[in-house]
């Protein structure tokens, strides 16, 4: 008799993975609170299109898809704006959310996927502190494992038992809330950069984008500290004033959602139990992306599943899911979720000072498609040293960045030491470390 896996939430990555499993002879079942219709937010998304063959997920017609525009960093004063020069061959693709879904879902049934719409999960059915199935508001259902896809704030996450050492809310500085609408596009010349993304801007603690689409005008501010869709519609006032494109009529969008913008958690794992996606902060830390990883991460989630021959799905057997995750993904996320804390304690004037001196030019904001760490952003240019001298004219600056150096170091050495096999106690005690190093300091 074929195991049941629930897939708890309709995030992309448990989707991806339902897929994976469905074909390969399982019983899988997606409980999602939307309705059919209603999947995915309101506008469009960017990733890595190699994320959907790693998946096992076809390509979407041509039509449904074009490639990413180079985005320009305005920095606070606006002085010196950096575009960024991403290759050809490095490109992200940009597509609609329903579109996304409809590729994914349609994939999904098409391998034997059972969902079930329109039917919220509530919390995790346990056995002691083993997860075996899931709450709705329609009822209970059980299962052999849980996959747990529902989210940045998942309520499967937050009601699993405090012995399985899991985080449970996404802490300070871990999560932007996001404002995003497509408005109309006012009769105004087209921008010399249809792109703009706006570092710290008005001195809030956060970032925004306007971009020139052919029929509308893509407007997002997102920051640490929560604020409502009237507050946004008064912040749009400041990028109306550099963007005379930018209309003042919502054609789609116009609502707030909360996106992770951090590490990976630090333990994915539980007897009968997974985290992916958002759920798992999956996301690329500086910008909030998180759909490749999630893709990328289904096929490790799957092959550990169907890898477990004794069919228990203990965190002892979907413990090598997490160890491949971090070695492929989740160590080189971990540096970039620092550069974040980083920009979390700069003032506007220090992050001016970067751009106006070419300490942050094109090459250190180029980020493409193969950029799964900070490495990858990064290559070795005899300018940097001069960029360097720059940056030791500010002292302050200066301690904060030799202090993100030693902190990259630290956490480097710390995913090397993630255990390869899994022990609560060890687990855990070195889940507490890795926490640590990202608790925000002032």
């Amino acid at each position: 008799m074929a195991k049941k896996i629930i897939v708890a939430g309709g995030g992309h990555g448990g989707i991806a993975c339902a897929a994976q499993l469905a074909a390969a002879g399982y019983e899988v079942e997606v409980y999602e609170k939307n309705d059919r219709a209603h999947m995915g937010y309101d506008w469009t998304d960017i990733f890595d299109p190699k994320s959907l063959r790693a998946a096992h997920l076809p390509m979407p017609p041509k039509e449904k898809y074009e490639y990413k525009t180079n985005m320009t960093f305005i920095p606070p004063a606006g002085r010196t704006p950096v575009k960024q020069d991403v290759p050809e061959n490095e490109l992200e693709i940009k597509m609609e959310r329903k579109d996304i879904y409809d590729l994914i879902i349609n994939h999904a049934e098409k391998n034997g996927v059972k969902f079930f719409f329109s039917q919220a999960v509530t919390g995790a059915l346990l056995a002691g502190d083993r997860v075996i199935g899931i709450q709705t508001e329609k009822g209970d259902v059980y299962g052999d494992m849980v996959i747990d896809a529902c989210g940045c704030e998942s309520v499967l996450r937050a009601s699993l038992p405090a012995v399985c050492g899991i985080q449970k809310h996404a802490g300070a500085f871990e999560k932007f809330y996001v404002y995003r609408a497509f408005y109309n596009k006012v009769d105004a010349e087209e921008p010399a950069d249809p792109y703009k993304v706006y570092m710290l801007p008005n001195g809030r603690m956060g970032i925004g984008w306007v971009a020139s689409e052919e029929d509308y005008s893509d407007l997002l501010i997102g920051e640490f500290e929560p604020f409502t869709v009237e507050e946004a519609e008064q912040k749009a006032e400041f990028f109306r004033k550099d963007n005379p494109i930018l209309g003042d009529k919502v054609l789609r969008g116009g609502y707030m959602v909360e996106i992770p913008v951090r590490q990976p958690l630090s333990i994915m794992v539980a007897d009968g139990y997974a985290a992916i996606g958002d759920s798992a902060f999956m996301t690329v830390p500086v910008i909030g992306s998180g759909l490749a990883n999630s893709f990328k991460a289904s096929k490790m989630l799957s092959d550990t599943i169907i890898a477990d021959k004794s069919e228990t799905y203990s965190a002892e057997t979907l413990w090598d899911y997490q160890v491949k995750y971090f070695k492929e993904l989740g160590s080189g996320m971990a540096p970039l979720a620092l550069v974040k804390l980083l920009l979390a304690k700069i003032t506007p004037e220090q992050l001016d000072y970067l751009f106006d001196n070419g300490i942050l030019g094109a090459d250190e904001l180029t980020i493409s498609a193969d950029s799964t760490s900070l490495g990858s952003m990064l290559s070795f240019d005899p300018s940097l040293f001069g960029k360097a001298k720059n940056l030791f004219q500010d002292r302050e600056l200066t301690t904060l960045v030799i202090k993100l150096g030693r902190d990259i170091g630290r956490a480097a050495a710390i995913c090397a030491t993630m255990p390869k096999v899994y022990g609560r106690y060890n687990v855990q005690r070195w889940a507490k470390g890795y926490d640590r190093l990202f608790r925000l300091k002032k």
